[in-house]
């Protein structure tokens, strides 16, 4: 089933673009990863997708259902987590989660559950003005969670996470995966995408670049390479070479039999350098 369906979808600020002709679709349980360069149209698809901008053209459909025909029980399906949290800074974070919670018709998870998941249960009765960075964002995350939505908007969910938290978090979008749940990841930490996503969408300049899941996609197009480090004159000094045919490169050999190696391994292709061979531009 295809929870996200978007065709041709074309949008401009007056002569500036923001998405033109950008077509993808999004599975059931997927987890998705959107991924460019700032200015690159993710901000304008996201906005389109959870309904803050109408005025656009294409075709757009969620759960089976053109996007404008959806009213207000829409919001009641899907959960958005932003990147600069959403929240009253003179409310605890249990009065914040209450709150939004009384936006919904349905029933609601229970706060204090929520809270306990991201791990802010003993932060409950603080206010959101004493939190720091990462706190807000575990809460800007339960504050997605907490209407238990189909579909969830995530914009760089460990932002700001210490390690332990940022575990925790990947552990939490997995488990809603297990759900069955669907998962809008815009992300440029391509470690995180690498490790959570079942396929990541390249978006440049308004437009879908390429589509695939992580591993397929650094098989294919990443360059995988040897890094040697070695002592010559008196100083460690370090070389790269492609792992194929490494055995007949007279470079590498050479170093391998006058010098003495320090230390040698093999370097993985990763996202980020598959997206610099796609676009030619960097994520920032």
């Amino acid at each position: 089933m295809k929870v996200i369906e978007i065709e041709n979808l074309t949008k401009y600020y007056g002569d500036t673009k923001g998405t033109e002709n950008l077509s993808f679709e999004v599975e059931k349980g997927e987890i998705f990863g959107f991924l460019g360069p700032n200015g690159s149209g993710k901000t304008t698809t996201i906005k389109t997708m959870i309904k803050m901008l109408t005025d656009y053209d294409g075709e757009v459909e969620i759960f089976g259902k053109n996007l404008r025909d959806w009213g207000k029980d829409y919001y009641e399906k899907i959960g958005v987590s932003f990147e600069f949290p959403a929240l009253y800074s003179k409310l605890t974070a249990r009065e914040n989660l209450d709150f939004f919670s009384s936006f919904y018709r349905e029933e609601t998870e229970d706060s204090s559950k929520i809270l306990e998941i991201v791990d802010l249960g003993k932060d409950s009765g603080l206010t959101v003005g004493s939190f720091s960075k990462g706190m807000k964002t575990k809460l800007d995350i339960a504050r997605a969670l907490v209407n238990d939505p189909d579909l969830i908007f995530f914009d760089e969910p460990i932002a700001g996470l210490d390690p332990g938290s940022a575990r925790k978090i990947k552990d939490l979008i997995f488990s809603k995966k297990e759900e069955g749940k669907t998962i809008f990841l815009t992300t440029h930490n391509m470690t995180v995408a690498d490790e959570l996503c079942d396929r990541v969408a390249f978006i440049v300049d308004g437009a879908v670049r390429l589509i695939d899941n992580p591993n397929k996609l650094k098989a294919e197009r990443g360059k995988r390479r040897v890094k040697i480090e070695y002592e010559d004159d008196g100083k460690v000094d370090s070389s790269e070479f492609p792992l194929q045919d490494i055995g007949e490169n007279q470079e590498f050999l050479h170093i391998l039999k006058n010098n003495e190696i320090q230390r040698m391994k093999t370097l993985e292709p990763d996202l980020e350098e598959v997206f610099l061979q796609v676009t030619g531009e960097e994520l920032r």
